[in-house]
């Protein structure tokens, strides 16, 4: 068996313009000193990192790497979760999400996706370069406008739409493939692999592509009602990657699951801290540890009520009591009797 890589810490939400905060060797001196061994990188900041470089340059890359290690730290993986938005945009979401391009690109949805598309191959080159195994993503939404929907959806949308999802990503797959890196989608509302079922189809339609593998964040399954335990056990073999999230779902007579359109504060699902949630985390870490979970267990702060400096420090201990380090016996080898074949056929009367 093996035992769970971390704690650490993905930095997209502490990322801004003041120290620590604002440069790739500060804000890993600031993650080292609150006890994580990893940090997961964002990679559309070039402050922190310059992925068409790391794609580019060997060099570049293991200076980038050697500025995290001299922290103390291991980059975990890389993250392209804006970028992989931007493969598949619905069109009612087009001014919405060109926030997440260079601004030479907005209002132009086909050469954003052109430049998305790049960016995930890029990611997957400075993957390799940096000793990378795994990468966090998200899959872009066609369907999502009618995940709910009145009128009824028109016949076969669904179909036709989960094929053009893989035609888009066959190439990139296919380019981390090349590279040995395994994509890992976060399944999350707003995506079109938002549960267990959603995947399952893309899955299919991208002739189960061994490097289209899952990014495991239980929040988003409290949020949805889902059993996010026997999600493990489906789905364990294709989980690359985990991110350690908390969350709490309290329905009343007034709202439920959509929340009413009211901010994160006054939902009825909320992600909270960890530890502040609902999440039975000991639970997590043991089906993860059971089934031989691979890689990092990672902290990805979001809660509508606590300070994230707060939340990370408290996040790093957090995860460190939660990793199982797996035991190398079996806890009654002590009664051992010992034997051998022809005693064992003594016994069965053979």
């Amino acid at each position: 068996m093996k035992t769970i890589k971390g704690p650490a810490i993905f930095l997209a939400q502490f990322i801004s313009d003041e120290p620590p905060f604002n440069s790739l060797e500060s804000i890993c001196q600031w993650a080292s000193s609150l006890g994580f061994k990893g940090v997961q990188l964002p990679t559309l900041d070039k402050r922190f990192i310059d992925l068409q470089l790391a794609a580019e340059s060997q060099t570049y890359a293991d200076e980038l790497k050697g500025k995290v290690q001299a922290a103390g730290l291991e980059i975990t993986e890389l993250s392209t979760h804006l970028q992989g938005q931007l493969v598949a945009v619905n069109p009612a979401y087009d001014q919405l999400f060109d926030g997440f391009a260079p601004e030479a690109l907005r209002g132009n949805p086909a050469a954003r996706q052109e430049w998305a598309v790049q960016q995930l191959k890029y990611a997957a080159k400075a993957s390799q370069n940096l000793g990378l195994t795994a990468h966090a993503t998200f899959s872009g939404a066609l369907l999502w406008p009618m995940v709910y929907p009145w009128p009824q959806r028109p016949a076969s949308i669904v179909e036709t739409g989960f094929t053009e999802l893989a035609r888009r990503w066959l190439p990139i797959l296919n380019t981390f493939d090349e590279c040995g890196v395994d994509v890992c989608y976060e399944v999350h509302a707003g995506e079109d692999l938002h549960d267990g079922i959603s995947y399952e189809m893309f899955l299919e339609k991208v002739r189960q592509h061994p490097r289209a593998c899952l990014l495991y964040d239980p929040s988003h399954f409290v949020l949805q009602c889902l059993d996010y335990l026997e999600y493990i056990d489906i789905y364990h073999e294709r989980i690359r990657a985990f991110h350690v999230k908390d969350a709490e779902f309290n329905p009343t007579g007034r709202q439920g699951v959509y929340g009413g359109y009211q901010s994160w504060v006054d939902r009825a699902g909320r992600f909270r801290s960890l530890g502040d949630g609902q999440v039975d985390f000991k639970a997590v870490f043991s089906k993860m540890a059971q089934y031989d979970f691979p890689g990092w267990a990672v902290l990805e702060w979001e809660c509508a009520l606590k300070h994230p400096e707060d939340g990370a420090r408290e996040g790093a201990a957090f995860i460190q009591n939660h990793i199982i380090r797996v035991t190398d016996k079996a806890f009654d080898d002590f009664a051992a009797a010992g034997t051998d074949e022809a005693r064992n056929r003594q016994l069965l009367g053979l």
